[in-house]
């Protein structure tokens, strides 16, 4: 595997892992909430985080990982390839690179809940609602080994 930084041409491949992604493990969401969230993350989201993407070894985009001031804002990694390391490997790159230390999870998504524990990291506190105001709270979590400065 290999990671590289995201263009705006891979934004077509980024969005199809997305969806498929997300229809596997955010069964909470409608089809008109992720209707509602695709344009955004085209348009806005991808552009807002340093975003790279994981490739296997014949080039094809896997997985992404979005980070913006220390939260890792997004990881999606193709269904087929979940429990296969890829979502590790872009984890450990954005902690090792990017200075990654605190992400946000739906709590109605237990599996990544429990993968980012298995990561090191813990949950710190909670939010009703999700970052678009939509009634989807959230799990906020840290690297256990990151000492917060008072």
């Amino acid at each position: 595997m290999l990671i590289k930084s995201a263009e705006q041409k891979d934004y077509a491949s980024l969005i199809e892992i997305w969806e498929a992604c997300v229809s596997h493990t955010h069964d909470f969401l409608t089809q008109q909430h992720i209707d509602e969230l695709k344009p955004l993350i085209l348009e806005h989201y991808f552009d807002a985080v340093s975003l790279f993407c994981c490739k296997d070894n014949s080039g094809k985009i896997i997985g992404f990982i979005g980070v913006a001031g220390g939260n890792i804002e997004m990881l999606f990694v193709e269904p087929t390839f979940f429990a296969k390391g890829v979502g590790t490997f872009l984890i450990n790159y954005a902690i090792d690179n990017l200075a990654a230390t605190h992400v946000d999870v739906n709590e109605q998504n237990p599996k990544a809940h429990g993968f980012y524990l298995s990561r090191g990291f813990e949950q710190i506190g909670r939010s009703e609602l999700d970052g678009q105001g939509k009634p989807f709270p959230l799990l906020h979590m840290r690297l256990a080994k990151v000492v917060e400065a008072d």
